[in-house]
């Protein structure tokens, strides 16, 4: 069993920054790292993920405002978000494509 854990969430004006963590009980360095949001009532949806090789891949609506990243040694994966637009406001949920995911931690944005 991995256990994920989502800190950094919390209300923040347009246009503001906030960074999450994911901070994972058992390694992350065999995995693509992934952060997914969600509203109430629609689908899941990818935001931004991270393989092994550091290599990254965004959602078109997020590129060149957030970044992905990740630190095996502390078993972490970070994504700060910039830029923060209205419909940002989601749940945010970190997985490790293996079946596990965090409970979340929702983002409020504020105009």
């Amino acid at each position: 069993q991995v256990q994920l854990v989502e800190s950094g969430g919390g209300l923040v004006q347009t246009g503001g920054s906030l960074r999450l963590s994911c901070a994972a009980s058992g390694s992350i360095g065999d995995f693509v790292m992934g952060w997914y949001r969600q509203i109430p009532g629609e689908p899941r949806e990818v935001v931004a993920a991270v393989r092994t090789d550091g290599s990254t891949t965004y959602r078109d609506s997020v590129k060149g405002r957030f970044v992905i990243s990740r630190d095996n040694a502390r078993k972490t994966v970070y994504l700060q978000m910039n830029s923060i637009k209205p419909e940002d406001a989601a749940t945010y949920y970190c997985t490790n494509h293996r079946g596990f995911w965090g409970q979340g931690t929702q983002v409020t944005v504020s105009s």
